[in-house]
């Protein structure tokens, strides 16, 4: 290992080939092995074998597209590498997906543009900047120049678009994160850089929103009191703004609360929109 290689994970596992040269295999066979993730890259270790695969070679596939229907993917994480599509089964790891992403992005130098959104406006003089990007601790760490640096906690991100644009005169991938800063407004930081950056920071993020959504089907009137609250109504006047009873509000409020899409306030009439609630009224708003 090279002195910028960090080894951040080492359990026992499992891997199979699934696809081989762009052939599906009749008779695949799982091998033990030792995982090991480092910043750099994917090592699958056997007694007899050892493989180790840059991170900018390795693609994680949106569904179960590149995965052949005879495979369960539910223990197993799937990854493309050219042709070649392997299962992974790191069988300590809840979720080897995100730690795959995490190590891929871990201290890599990526695109940012901080503040790019705030409130729903678009702000102009928000520019690109390269940052080191690291995910410690559920907390995400942007390091920019001069010193500067963005913090925001994963777990607040409400909502993930992905989009081409034109970034510092090429044409990439723009991954916009929306998530609150250190005063609770909504703002929006892109994020972009090479494909597998993009790739790999919108797979890790959108895993985080799908953890936490249900199947919970919003009511007409708690979709128009969740998407009052993500439009900045204040909830002292949201009786008069929906047209509904102090009481029905309140009561739509409790049920908000059950389902994890605002968080307390104060003890009556008072809440606040959390990541889910955003997340909930900008899909709502989207098929409207």
């Amino acid at each position: 290992m090279s002195e910028r290689e960090q080894k951040l994970l080492d359990v026992a596992g499992d891997y199979l080939y699934a696809v081989r040269d762009g052939e599906v295999l009749d008779s695949p066979a799982w091998h033990s092995c030792r995982i090991v993730l480092t910043n750099e890259r994917l090592v699958l270790s056997t007694s007899d074998n050892k493989q180790a695969i840059a991170h900018p070679n390795i693609y994680v596939p949106e569904g179960d597209d590149a995965v052949p229907a005879a495979f369960d993917t539910d223990a197993a994480t799937p990854l493309k590498i050219g042709d070649h599509v392997i299962l992974v089964d790191a069988q300590q790891v809840d979720d080897f997906e995100s730690e795959y992403c995490r190590a891929a992005l871990h201290d890599e130098v990526i695109l940012v543009r901080s503040r790019a959104v705030v409130g729903g406006v678009v702000q102009d003089d928000a520019t690109w900047s390269k940052a080191r990007f690291r995910l410690d601790d559920d907390q995400i760490h942007l390091a920019l120049p001069e010193d500067q640096t963005v913090e925001f906690a994963i777990d607040n991100v409400g909502t993930v678009e992905t989009e081409s644009q034109q970034v510092m005169g090429d044409r990439r991938q723009v991954v916009k994160v929306e998530h609150t800063d250190e005063s609770g407004h909504s703002v929006e930081t892109h994020f972009s850089g090479v494909e597998w950056h993009s790739r790999a920071l919108e797979s890790l993020l959108q895993s985080v929103i799908e953890d936490r959504q249900d199947d919970y089907e919003l009511s007409d009137e708690e979709s128009q009191v969740l998407m009052a609250l993500y439009s900045g109504v204040s909830p002292f006047e949201m009786a008069d703004f929906v047209g509904l009873p102090v009481d029905e509000v309140e009561e739509i409020y409790q049920n908000l609360l059950d389902v994890g899409a605002v968080d307390k306030v104060r003890e009556r009439t008072e809440v606040t929109l959390n990541a889910q609630g955003r997340n909930m009224a900008s899909e709502e708003m989207n098929e409207r």
